[in-house]
């Protein structure tokens, strides 16, 4: 397949994956000459980074799952393996019933897996505990919505004060929509068994880790600096990378695909769609109807994020521990804080005088936020943080970045829907597809996402050749 001309479509971490694994600037073979064209005047999508007062900090996602391989060995390949650097900290709260109260141990995305580490919490009420303590049961199927089950098992309490806030941080959205057996597989095996819940999850959380593996990983200097480093490593190996280069037409023809971007036609053997679903059903819509109105129905949360940065010497008190998340039932305006000092040694070194946090705000269908003036989003914030921490302190600097359509939503049968997608888009060609709005939202799954997409245009193009497969080249 090295012959080949692929053009990639999305300059995201999924995109910029693509191109990397394709052009061999992750360290395998090359496998085709490769286009990248980006919308935007830049990429990495989610992932970027600014100053903020005068400090170098990430404006997007700032950290990455690392038992989960994909994004940790990406970075690695690009040449930063010594900026890998996990969290100093990982002591979260939850702010809840008027108070920061510790982030119960031994659960599973707000699933419980210890009642007594539950109850020393404080987190649920006398009832909400004495619920938990008294397992339902219900009918899991094929699968079903996350809260809505756990609130069967266990009672509305452990969804409203756990489940909600944890998964609000990963995907902005509902838990009584969002897709147990898209978000997280691993439970629905659990509820498939027929046994406790409670016991299944202590299970799970109690299996053996691998010494020496963070859960988490950041890098020196920002996540922000991972797409960089990726971008130019495929200009280094010959990837034709253009920014402010939107697609405004993608048609299939007998040789192949023509792609059109700001009046100047490129021809291509292949293509990789890693822009967000409704940018690819824009495309997709003449020659792949179906496809294209499958990813139509993908819905989008929108959220902010605000960064404030505080002099030390202005702080009464530093707030302790990694930072809070905030159950929405609580109806406070924030969604959740980090504090971004306390949880990357690498960010407290380089400002020792300085003390950064950030707080979100906003998640599926409660967008409103997103257009408010950023005056008025930091004064938020700063009212609630009062609140939760008794912070009185004004910032020196602040910044806020907004993700209108963000975070895609995995609703109940997602994972069908994605089947018949890409089954639909294999009918038209050597076209694959790859990004959040798949297999998963966090940086490793884009990244495997687009290992899967290049791994599929290997049989595409050359199902003879008997060329090493991406998940190879990716060292899985």
């Amino acid at each position: 397949m090295s012959d080949a001309q692929v053009v990639v479509v999305g300059g995201g971490i999924a995109g910029l994956a693509a191109a990397a694994f394709l052009s061999g600037a992750a360290g395998g073979p090359v496998r085709a000459r490769v286009t990248l064209l980006e919308a935007s005047e830049r990429v990495g999508g989610k992932l970027w980074g600014g100053e903020v007062g005068g400090v170098r900090v990430d404006l997007g996602a700032e950290s990455m799952l690392a038992r989960r391989p994909e994004a940790v060995e990406l970075a690695r390949a690009v040449g930063l393996a010594e900026r890998l650097e996990p969290p100093t900290t990982a002591k979260a709260s939850i702010w809840t019933r008027g108070a920061l109260r510790p982030l119960p141990g031994g659960q599973v995305m707000g699933v419980p897996g210890d009642l007594d580490a539950l109850a020393a919490s404080g987190v649920l009420t006398a009832e909400g505990l004495e619920r938990a303590r008294h397992e339902g049961a219900t009918e899991v199927g094929d699968d079903v919505a996350i809260g809505r089950y756990v609130a069967d098992r266990l009672g509305r309490e452990v969804v409203d004060r756990l489940v909600e806030p944890l998964l609000g941080g990963v995907y902005a959205g509902r838990a009584d929509e969002i897709s147990l057996r898209a978000a997280v597989p691993q439970l629905l095996s659990i509820a498939r068994g027929g046994g406790s819940l409670v016991e299944g999850v202590h299970e799970l959380a109690s299996r053996p880790k691998v010494v020496g593996t963070p859960v988490f990983q950041g890098l020196h200097g920002g996540l922000g600096t991972l797409p960089e480093a990726v971008a130019a490593a495929c200009v280094k190996a010959g990837v034709d990378l253009r920014t402010n280069a939107p697609v405004d037409e993608l048609r299939r023809t007998p040789e192949g695909w023509r792609v059109v971007t700001g009046g100047e036609v490129l021809h291509a053997d292949a293509v990789v769609l890693a822009a967000p679903a409704p940018a690819a059903a824009r495309l997709l819509r003449a020659d792949a109807p179906t496809a294209a109105a499958e990813l139509d129905t993908v819905e989008y949360a929108g959220m902010a994020l605000v960064t404030l940065a505080f002099r030390r010497a202005d702080l009464a008190e530093v707030p302790v521990g990694s930072g809070f998340l905030v159950p929405p039932v609580d109806g406070r305006r924030i969604k959740a804080s980090t504090f971004s000092s306390n949880k990357w040694g690498w960010l407290e070194r380089s400002a020792p005088d300085a003390f950064l946090l950030r707080t979100s705000l906003g998640r599926y269908r409660e967008e409103e936020a997103l257009a408010l003036p950023d005056e008025e989003l930091v004064a938020r914030s700063l009212a609630d943080l009062g609140e939760a921490i008794g912070l009185t302190a004004r910032p020196y600097g602040t910044a806020v970045s907004r993700f209108r359509a963000g975070l895609p939503q995995y609703p109940v049968g997602h994972l069908d829907r994605v089947a018949r997608v890409r089954a639909a888009a294999a009918r038209v060609g050597a076209l694959a597809l790859c990004g959040a709005a798949y297999d998963g939202v966090g940086i490793p799954a884009c990244i495997g996402s687009a290992a899967a997409a290049v791994a599929a245009l290997d049989k595409l193009l050359a199902p003879a050749t008997g060329e090493g497969s991406t998940e190879r080249t990716m060292g899985a």
